[in-house]
């Protein structure tokens, strides 16, 4: 099996199931929302979604979103960008991936997926040379997207400072602004400074995250821990239908900034929180 067909078999996987700790934490939401509300046949209609595309091993969302690598540094020459924009034609020909691509200037479709900035590749330093190199992939769909905002700290309209509060403050007005579009219930990936591209960097990596995890620095695992408590406190709830699961987790990092700035960024993931890994040996 050539490198290619190997990410397209990623994608492919990634494309038809969600993560194990999203649906058990869909499951979990599940157990805790009244039996026939409207939350609970909305979350019970997820998860006979996710078994089915399992079972047909077919896209569990029709918005098969934006693909975005992370590639161990160690795989350069194996897994360029070329290997990856191969695979993304390959899987998009298998109908793995809708025809999702298109041209910001003039409106055509790019109907393999592929231009210029498509797929998005980062390739990292790895955490832990000793560990075989990894492909990690995400899928971030539209509508999530759309949902994602950041922040610029002082804002006198949220009476939001520079501080965590203020951030609190932030994150709590993008989940009510986000109500049911992005899909809830969501999970927010949150960058604590940073520059404008750097937070939405690291925002959106936040969302690699298992949801089981907590941030190493305690302050942040606390504001973590208050954040998803609050935010499912709100009554949003699936598809803001109502009920008591707004977010499935909040995870949160912070950013070195400079003295002027002091950003925060959202980055909004629906519930089909399409990620996934594979190991090159």
């Amino acid at each position: 099996m050539t490198v290619a067909e190997r990410i397209a078999d990623l994608i492919r996987e990634t494309s038809s199931s969600v993560p194990d700790d999203v649906e058990r934490a869909l499951r979990s939401a599940l157990r805790r929302e009244e039996r026939g509300g409207g939350a609970a046949v909305v979350l019970s209609t997820i998860l006979e979604n996710c078994a089915l595309a399992r079972r047909q091993s077919s896209p569990v969302c029709q918005d098969t979103g934006t693909l975005t690598f992370f590639v161990d540094e160690r795989l350069r020459r194996r897994v360029s960008p070329e290997v990856l924009k191969k695979a993304v034609a390959l899987a998009t020909a298998r109908g793995m991936l809708r025809k999702n691509c298109i041209d910001s200037v003039d409106g055509r479709s790019h109907d393999d997926n592929c231009a210029e900035g498509a797929p998005v590749v980062h390739y990292r330093a790895p955490a832990d040379a000793t560990r075989p190199p990894e492909v990690t992939l995400i899928m971030k769909g539209g509508g999530s997207e759309n949902m994602s905002r950041q922040y610029s700290l002082p804002d006198a309209g949220l009476c939001a400072g520079r501080d965590l509060a203020g951030v609190r403050r932030c994150v709590l007005d993008a989940v009510t602004k986000a109500l049911g579009y992005g899909c809830a219930p969501g999970i927010l990936g949150v960058c604590i400074g940073g520059d404008r591209a750097a937070g939405w960097e690291t925002a959106k990596e936040q969302l690699l995250r298992p949801l089981d995890d907590a941030s190493p620095d305690p302050r942040l695992a606390k504001l973590e821990k208050t954040l998803l408590k609050e935010a499912n406190s709100l009554g949003i709830g699936p598809m803001g239908l109502g009920g008591r699961t707004t977010l499935l987790g909040v995870k949160i990092a912070a950013r070195p900034r400079v003295p002027a700035s002091f950003f925060v960024t959202v980055a909004y993931m629906c519930w089909a929180a399409r990620r996934r890994t594979a190991v090159f040996e």
